[in-house]
């Protein structure tokens, strides 16, 4: 096998453990790419080029991440991760820990790292790689993984989140969630909702954007169930999707463009978060992105109207 063969073999792999590292989709694909310049540049044959990939492609996601953390600290309201319609690498021993951590709660959970803490999770937890292999890829001695592992454990076990088992009733559940939203159903929307449910939404100060999370199963209904029918006035379409492995949906504009997406947590048989990402700069990825502001403006043309 080719160096282009092995490479496009293991770039799903290798984006996986970009993305989970990064929380974007982008700099996870930039990344990938580097590391193929890398390896195409390289004039030596690695015994396993699966870990030599992924070595490159995680010491360049964790010189990434050093770099957009000071971003993130700048940035305009509530950072959430670029969503994530469908995760590319597949393991069936490991369907599992792969579809938790690429949930946004588990990804928000990740920024608590520091950048060597988190990528010795994902290489250890999510992917099972040996130590060995992650001191290569992260230029540590085994001993030091380990214990960067334990601290990296003990940050995620405090707040690790946890979702409904049972796809179907999750499925269920959001189906209930997005007719009630589409109808402007208050009773039906809170009926659905947790009693301590958050609303939060990012926009980077890019788009229309709450000021702040909301919160409570009264304020979250009342507020979407005022908000989403004015949005089908002016032709937004609703189309259910996983994000991130969670129930959700992706809604576009009256010419199929991309407006921004919900996800949804549940567990316990309610929605326990609603995150909205509808900053344009992370949407490009899912297609033609639309004007949200120009949308923004007709939905308030159709409150006007409606009153």
């Amino acid at each position: 096998m080719g160096k282009v063969e092995e490479f496009e073999e293991l770039r799903p792999l290798l984006f996986s453990i970009a993305y989970r590292i990064l929380g974007s989709v982008s700099e996870a694909e930039d990344a990938v790419q580097e590391t193929w310049l890398r390896y195409d540049a390289s004039t030596t044959c690695p015994v396993s080029a699966k870990a030599f990939l992924s070595a490159t492609v995680t010491r360049i996601a964790i010189d990434v991440l050093r770099s957009a953390r000071v971003r993130r600290e700048e940035y305009v309201g509530p950072w959430l991760p670029e969503p994530l319609m469908n995760d590319p690498y597949e393991d069936p021993a490991r369907a599992a820990e792969l579809a938790d951590s690429v949930s946004m709660a588990a990804l928000l959970l990740l920024e608590r790292l520091s950048p060597l803490e988190r990528s010795v999770f994902v290489l250890r937890e999510v992917f099972a790689f040996g130590f060995d292999e992650i001191a290569a890829a992260v230029g540590r001695s085994e001993a030091a993984c380990r214990q960067l592992l334990v601290r990296a454990r003990r940050h995620m076990s405090e707040g690790r989140p946890r979702f409904e088992a049972d796809r179907r009733q999750r499925q269920e559940l959001a189906r209930r969630f997005f007719e009630a939203l589409s109808d402007g159903d208050v009773d039906g929307l809170r009926s659905l909702l947790a009693a301590d449910v958050q609303l939060v939404g990012d926009g980077g100060g890019k788009a229309p954007q709450l000021a702040r999370a909301v919160v409570g199963a009264e304020n979250v209904a009342r507020l979407l169930a005022a908000v989403y029918p004015l949005m089908v006035q002016v032709d937004i379409t609703c189309e259910p999707h996983d994000i991130n492995g969670q129930p959700g949906a992706l809604f576009r504009d009256r010419d199929g463009k991309v407006l921004h997406i919900l996800a949804l947590d549940v567990l316990d048989g309610q929605i326990q978060t609603i995150r909205s990402v509808i900053n344009p700069d992370k949407l490009g990825h899912l297609g033609p992105v639309a004007d949200v502001w120009a949308v923004d403006q007709e939905v308030r043309q159709a409150r006007k109207r409606s009153r």
